[in-house]
C-alpha cells in the first residue's frame, strides 16, 4: 500500500540550506519531483528577496554545482539546481528507495518534508539510507493515502485532521477566531509544518474537485 512519510531535517543539513545563513528571511520551497537515482537536479521557489541577493547567496555550497535562475512570478523565484554526483544527501537517499518528493518547505528553522513510497518497505529503506550516511532526519508522521470522497482525490490523515481543526477553530473566519500558531500548538506541531498540511490540503482538494468538474 501507498505510504506517506512526513520528517523534518536541520536547516544547513540539505544543500539548499545555507542559503539562510546569508538570508535568513527567505523561504525555500521544492518543486513536486520524481528523483532518479543517476540524476538529480531540483527545481524550486525562492520568496522572500530579491533575485541578485539569492544566487549571491548561493556561491559556495557544499554538494552544489550550480544555481540558475529560471523564471520570476511577482516577488517569487524559480531556480534550478545541479548536485554534485559524489553528494549523498537526502535527495539520494530518497532516489535509491524510489520515494517521490511531494513537498518540501525549507526555512531557517529547518526543512518539512512529505515524501510517498510505494510501500512501507521502501520508507523503510530511506530510513535506513539515512542512518548510513547519518543524515538526521525526525520522522513526524507515517501514514497510508486516505480517500475522502469516491476515487477523485485523496488526502493523508494529518492533511485531513490540521483542514478539519483549522474549520471547526474558525481559522477560515472572517475575522479568524483562531490563529495558526495556536492551531500549530493543539496540534503539536510547528507552524511551518501546519501551514505545509493546510496548503498541500487545499490544492490536493481544489485538484479532486474544481478542476476535475472543468472549473
Amino acid at each position: 500500500m501507498a505510504t506517506v512519510m512526513e520528517f523534518t531535517s536541520p536547516a544547513d543539513e540539505f544543500p539548499l540550506g545555507t542559503v539562510f545563513e546569508n538570508l535568513p528571511g527567505v523561504t525555500i520551497e521544492l518543486e513536486r519531483l520524481i528523483p532518479h537515482e543517476t540524476l538529480i537536479i531540483p527545481y524550486f521557489w525562492v520568496r522572500g528577496a530579491e533575485a541578485e541577493d539569492i544566487e549571491a547567496a548561493f556561491e559556495a555550497h557544499t554538494g552544489v554545482v550550480s544555481i540558475d535562475l529560471i523564471d520570476s512570478v511577482e516577488n517569487e523565484y524559480l531556480m534550478r539546481a545541479e548536485w554534485e554526483e559524489q553528494y549523498f544527501g537526502i535527495l539520494s537517499a530518497l532516489a535509491q528507495s524510489n520515494i517521490a518528493v511531494l513537498s518540501g518547505i525549507g526555512t531557517k528553522d529547518g526543512w518539512d518534508f512529505e515524501v510517498r513510497g510505494e510501500s512501507r518497505e521502501a520508507i523503510s529503506e530511506f530510513r535506513t539510507n539515512c542512518q548510513n550516511h547519518d543524515i538526521p532526519i525526525e520522522i513526524t508522521a507515517v501514514h497510508a493515502l486516505l480517500p475522502i470522497q469516491g476515487d477523485s482525490y485523496e488526502l493523508t490523515d494529518t492533511q485531513r485532521e490540521a483542514l478539519v481543526l483549522a474549520y471547526e477553530r474558525g481559522y477560515f473566519d472572517s475575522p479568524r477566531e483562531v490563529s495558526l500558531e495556536e492551531i500549530a500548538d493543539e496540534l503539536g506541531i510547528t507552524q511551518q509544518s501546519l501551514s505545509s498540511r493546510l496548503r498541500r490540503g487545499h490544492r490536493r482538494l481544489i485538484a479532486g474537485t474544481l478542476t476535475s468538474q472543468g472549473v
